[in-house]
């Protein structure tokens, strides 16, 4: 595991880890196959990038809160937290989504945003959120389950869990 100046923590998105977030997030472009263009277009205007994630958005159709884990200067990943279920999200999203970026993978970073994460989500309000991951995505799996992620099937092509907050 790399050594961290600081212990990471969830916060709303800053300018303070642009460097690293650039950085991390055209390494999983390359490393997915997909496009870079959006970090591109985020690099421009890092500031105004940050600024349209920060609070309380409506993203799929709820309203939605991204944080990143951040460590001192260095982004490690994000995770949002949608405040309600749509039809579709009750089935495969849930309440619950994180990223780590590849320079920070396998270290336990993902367990660690998610229980934080989970603090998140109860002091919004909820009380017992769903997580979804594909079927294949047993890194993903491990995490929920790590986080006491109680299994309740498959929707989607992808498994669902309930924890309770």
């Amino acid at each position: 595991m790399i050594a961290l100046p600081v212990p990471p923590r969830l916060m709303e998105p800053t300018t303070e880890v642009e460097v690293s977030f650039l950085v991390g997030s055209a390494a999983d472009c390359l490393q997915r196959g997909t496009s870079s263009e959006w970090v591109t277009a985020a690099s421009e205007d890092f500031a105004a990038y940050v600024a349209a994630r920060r609070g309380v958005q409506t993203r799929w159709e709820v309203p939605s809160s991204i944080l990143w884990y951040v460590a001192g200067p260095y982004y490690l990943g994000s995770l949002v937290i949608r405040h309600e279920l749509t039809p579709v999200l009750a089935e495969a999203g849930g309440h619950i989504g994180y990223h780590v970026v590849s320079p920070w993978v396998r270290q336990g970073h993902a367990t660690r945003m998610l229980a934080a994460g989970l603090v998140e989500a109860g002091r919004i309000g909820l009380q017992r959120v769903l997580l979804t991951c594909g079927i294949e995505n047993e890194a993903s799996r491990r995490v929920i389950l790590a986080n006491a992620g109680v299994p309740d099937g498959q929707a989607r092509g992808e498994d669902r869990f309930w924890i309770d907050l």
